[in-house]
């Protein structure tokens, strides 16, 4: 299995990127915050290769952690790569870790591709798989749901919603009130 790559952006789509690793020119499909690559970039990516009878396809993730979530998201019946992709695009890892903790599958369901069954096979599948500490997620938690929820209210997509969620400071107030503003002042900074 290819496990890792490390080289120089050569191309790229609207959902991969062409890394040229020893002469080779790779085709690595990547989440929607890969996508700033730009070719004459260096990059390394953590990668997961699938094999098909018809397809070898390797994609890419900036940590490790992002790329076992990608492989956690296979195991769940009806969740193939390209789901796992939007998946991964539209929430960060974090993200995941939370819906799954808190038993949000509507987190889930807002990913393009991703339906209300879809999204309970998800979070039903990832119990018990994801670990992380929801005592210490606790006192942001629902707050920083109603912050993607109105963000998302407003017309912006989950992807720049939660984007615009982690851009909040760590030290920032917990109020909705306040974080909001701050994801707000996102799109405007």
């Amino acid at each position: 299995m290819i496990a890792s790559i490390a080289g120089e952006v050569i191309a790229t789509g609207d959902d991969h990127v062409v890394v040229q690793v020893g002469g080779i020119g790779l085709r690595v499909f990547i989440p929607s915050g890969l996508r700033s690559l730009r070719p004459g970039d260096r990059t390394q990516l953590f990668t997961y290769l699938v094999v098909r009878e018809d397809l070898l396809a390797l994609y890419g993730f900036e940590t490790q952690v992002d790329c076992d979530y990608f492989n956690l998201l296979l195991g769940v019946n009806g969740v193939g790569p390209r789901i796992a992709l939007a998946v991964l695009s539209a929430l960060s890892v974090d993200a995941i870790r939370r819906a799954v903790l808190s038993e949000q599958p509507e987190m889930f369901a807002r990913v393009s591709g991703v339906g209300k069954k879809t999204a309970q096979k998800i979070l039903l599948q990832l119990q018990g798989k994801v670990t992380g500490g929801l005592e210490e997620m606790q006192p942001t938690l629902s707050v920083d749901t109603d912050v993607v929820e109105a963000l998302t209210g407003l017309g912006y997509s989950v992807v720049e919603a939660q984007a615009a969620l982690q851009a909040i400071p760590r030290d920032a107030a917990k109020d909705l009130e306040t974080r909001l503003r701050l994801a707000l002042q996102y799109f405007s900074g």
